[in-house]
C-alpha cells in the first residue's frame, strides 16, 4: 500500500503498531518538482495513542490484514460494550476506554456499525457516517424562527451537545454527522 492510497478508515502498520486513519490532509506542492504530502492523523488501535505523520505520495506502507464485519450493539455493562456479528452471531466485548469517542453515539438499534477484526480479536468499531438521536433538552422553540443561520445548543439522548436550528423542540429526532458532530436534518 502506498501513502496516496490512504483514506479514512484505512489501517496500516507503522513500527509494528496497527494505525487506523482518522483524517488525511493532502498538501500539493506549489512547484512542479515538489512532492505531494499526505498528512495523516490516526490512532494506534492497540494502545489508543494518537498518531500523526506526513508521507510522500509514493512512500510504501505495510498493509494490515483486517476484516470488517457488520455488528450490532447487544448491551453495555460494567465490562464495556458487547457486540454481536450479524452473520456468525459471535459476540465480542470491548472495554469503554477502547471506544471512548464512539460511546457518545452508540445506541441500541444503531444500524451500520462495523467491527475491525484481526486474528479473531475485535480491535475497534467504526460508526456509520450519520446517526439519528433524540433531542432531550434545549431552549424553547421560537414561533417566528426562520430556518436561517440562528442556532441554539441541544442535548441529545446520549449526552452529546450539538448546535441545532431554533425551530427544533425537545422530543424531536435529528440526524447528525458523527465525525463533525453537526446537525444535518430532521429524521
Amino acid at each position: 500500500m502506498k501513502a496516496n492510497e490512504l483514506k479514512r478508515g484505512s489501517v496500516f502498520r507503522m513500527d509494528g503498531h496497527p494505525i487506523m486513519v482518522k483524517q488525511v490532509q493532502v498538501q500539493t506542492a506549489s512547484s512542479r518538482s515538489g512532492n505531494t504530502l499526505y498528512k495523516v492523523r490516526g490512532q494506534d488501535i492497540l494502545s489508543r495513542q494518537k498518531f500523526e505523520a506526513s508521507f510522500k505520495g509514493d512512500d510504501p506502507l505495510a498493509d494490515v490484514d483486517i476484516s470488517r464485519r457488520a455488528v450490532q450493539l447487544l448491551y453495555r455493562d460494567s465490562d464495556g460494550c458487547t457486540f454481536m456479528d450479524t452473520d456468525s452471531y459471535e459476540q465480542y466485548t470491548l472495554p469503554d476506554e477502547a471506544i471512548e469517542e464512539e460511546l457518545s453515539f452508540l445506541t441500541e438499534g444503531l444500524e451500520g456499525l462495523t467491527a475491525l477484526i484481526a486474528d479473531g480479536a475485535l480491535l475497534g468499531i467504526e460508526l456509520p457516517a450519520t446517526a439519528v438521536l433524540e433531542i432531550v433538552e434545549c431552549a424553547p422553540a421560537m414561533k417566528a424562527a426562520s430556518s436561517s443561520a440562528r442556532t441554539k445548543p441541544a442535548t441529545l439522548s446520549t449526552g452529546v451537545v450539538v448546535q441545532v436550528p431554533e425551530y427544533l423542540t425537545p422530543g424531536e429526532k435529528i440526524k447528525i454527522n458523527v465525525e463533525t458532530r453537526e446537525f444535518i436534518a430532521r429524521a
